[in-house]
């Protein structure tokens, strides 16, 4: 099977487009709702959709993904059920990249190698893993890549020269340019600082470069669409599920709504952007 993220990237680059990139927690509010959310996404206008699945000590996540981690646990979500949204979802969209977002520990637990191969058969498409250093690269990052998993890697402003090679050495997908120093969620960076690190950063990798953590609205992400290879959204598409919580188990159609609603706006931005620029 080809690789959905290449193959979602070069479509983009022929259409001279920057991707949309989603994030959501698997579980919250509750799982029948995220899943309709996961579904609906693709329709709203997200290009590669990125899942989170809940750990009790995040490290980088801000209070509004915190918040929504913990809403996810109480809902009953694990990695097991996390996958198998996955695969329902496979039964439906056999196009659309899905990387999973999260850390090590749960992976860890279910078992390194169960767990890649259980990725693949449900279609996953990479893994994001916050807490897992380029030095243990052999724990999840290579048998992953092995299996036709990528493993994407972050950037932050304060990565130095001299470690960013390693930090690239065995990334593949696209590489998570994180815009601020902090968490998600944060006050974004200046535009003209986001892309001269993107500048600098092609010099040293041939990856599709996305950037994300703070990025809230459609103006924002058309800014970043006219440079980046693709703009990541979390924390904004999170709160608004915070903002719209159903009672009970039940999927809830306001919820969905509201979520899709801004994902239309921001895939609106995002496709505006280089046509404004006639870039």
């Amino acid at each position: 099977m080809k690789n959905r993220i290449n193959e979602c990237f070069k479509k983009l680059s022929i259409e001279n487009k920057s991707a949309l990139v989603t994030f959501t927690m698997m579980g919250d509010p509750n799982i029948e709702t995220s899943f309709e959310i996961l579904k609906g996404l693709p329709r709203a206008g997200a290009d590669i959709i990125e899942i989170g699945t809940p750990f009790t000590d995040p490290m980088a996540d801000g209070p509004i993904i915190q918040e929504s981690g913990k809403r996810a646990l109480k809902a009953g979500i694990t990695l097991e059920k996390t996958l198998e949204l996955v695969k329902r979802f496979r039964e439906e969209n056999s196009h659309t990249p899905i990387i999973l977002m999260g850390y090590f520990n749960p992976i860890y637990i279910y078992g390194v190698d169960k767990f890649i191969k259980d990725a693949g058969s449900v279609g996953l498409d990479g893994l994001i893993v916050v807490d897992l250093p380029p030095e243990e690269d052999e724990e999840l990052c290579i048998p992953a890549i092995a299996q036709d998993l990528d493993f994407i890697r972050l950037v932050a402003p304060t990565t130095g020269e001299n470690r960013l090679p390693v930090v690239l050495k065995n990334a593949s997908g696209f590489i998570y340019y994180i815009s601020i120093t902090g968490i998600t969620g944060g006050k974004g960076a200046e535009e003209g600082a986001i892309a001269e690190a993107i500048t600098r950063l092609r010099k040293s990798t041939k990856l599709p470069i996305c950037v994300g953590f703070g990025v809230k609205t459609s103006e924002q992400a058309s800014q970043l669409a006219k440079f980046a290879d693709g703009v990541v959204v979390g924390s904004a598409l999170i709160d608004i599920i915070g903002k719209n919580i159903p009672s009970g188990n039940q999927s809830s159609k306001r919820c969905i709504n509201a979520v899709l609603s801004l994902v239309n706006d921001l895939a609106e931005g995002v496709g505006k952007a280089r046509k404004k620029e006639g870039l």
